[in-house]
């Protein structure tokens, strides 16, 4: 587990690559503000997502392009945990890739980061020092913390000053984030190595998995999840208790939630119910299976189970009746921060 170092710390702006002329500032219809083109390449466990938007400060980003590759870094790795050269091969062929993109769309600042496939690695230095000379791309290495923070800076904004006390969570490809506050800064960020896919490779091998390392894993999720416990119980009970990312969204759906075609601005819940009858309906599954269910895609197909798993012991533990899917981020986060810091000179 690990803990924000200093929880009212504001998390310093990342280095910038700017890959084709210096920012611009495109003057804004109504003269508030200049809007520049932001791109924020985001090399995860699962996938390299390039999210291009429009956006000024105070002001919501404006979504122009999304260039997603799925490379699936965290199945890349040694027994000893390192990157293979074929891993690393096709992160700096991914990467070049995201970076012409990103100068083909005109972006005129591009921050680039890789959380826990790439944090975790043991030859984490040798492999960013690689990105950097053959792609011009200074990838920047987010900790669990940095990455519950700058989330529950995406949910903050989303939601409002009138949501109160948030908690959030976010589970990625290597880590559930986990985040509270009642400011933009949260007084508590912990990062647990619950992600879907780090369960789904090392404790659920097989597909579909066997009953007894389902069980197995499940009880591990659960003894992670309740060390939450001691620390949630130092802080007033939230207002509201929001989860973001894929997963979560994916899991929504299934549970009945509106399908994404119907917009970021349509509320969607996944409630301990809900979570309960998807882990009975995907339990027995095989990843092919899964893949044809509605909102469920064919790359994060095999994980679903693992992902459920640690919704049902957050739910569950925590004594939660339901979570709120928030549609945005870590990816917006960075961007929210990113207009702050240029905004302050």
């Amino acid at each position: 587990m690990t803990a924000a170092p200093r929880p009212g710390d504001a998390v310093p702006a990342p280095r910038t690559l700017i890959t084709g002329t210096p920012a611009r500032a495109v003057p804004d219809p109504d003269g508030v503000s200049p809007t520049l083109r932001l791109g924020v390449l985001d090399v995860g466990s699962n996938t390299v997502h390039l999210l291009v938007v429009d956006a000024r400060h105070g002001g919501a980003p404006v979504p122009q392009a999304s260039v997603k590759d799925e490379l699936r870094l965290a199945e890349l790795l040694d027994a000893e945990g390192a990157l293979t050269p074929r891993g690393a091969d096709a992160l700096v062929a991914t990467v070049a890739h995201a970076a012409a993109e990103a100068e083909r769309l005109d972006v005129d600042d591009l921050v680039a980061f890789a959380t826990s496939a790439v944090r975790d690695a043991t030859n984490s230095p040798e492999v960013l020092a690689r990105v950097r000379a053959e792609t011009g791309v200074e990838l920047n290495v987010l900790s669990g913390a940095d990455e519950a923070r700058l989330t529950f800076l995406a949910v903050r904004r989303w939601l409002g000053w009138s949501a109160g006390r948030l908690l959030s969570f976010d589970i990625g490809g290597g880590s559930l984030e986990v985040a509270y506050g009642a400011d933009e800064e949260p007084s508590l960020a912990v990062s647990l190595p619950l992600g879907a896919g780090r369960l789904t490779r090392d404790r659920l091998p097989g597909d579909p998995p066997r009953s007894k390392d389902v069980a197995a894993t499940r009880k591990y999720v659960r003894a992670e999840v309740a060390g939450l416990l001691p620390l949630l119980a130092k802080h007033p009970d939230p207002d509201r208790v929001v989860a973001t990312s894929k997963t979560f969204r994916s899991l929504a759906r299934l549970a009945g939630a509106a399908p994404s075609a119907q917009g970021p601005r349509v509320r969607r819940m996944l409630t301990r119910n809900g979570i309960d009858q998807v882990l009975g309906m995907i339990g027995g599954m095989t990843a092919a299976q899964r893949a044809r269910l509605d909102g469920v895609s064919p790359g994060r197909a095999r994980q679903l189970l693992a992902g459920a798993m640690v919704a049902e012991a957050v739910l569950d533990l925590l004594d939660l009746p339901e979570l709120e899917i928030c549609p945005w981020a870590l990816r917006e986060g960075l961007i929210l921060r990113r207009l702050d810091w240029l905004a302050s000179g």
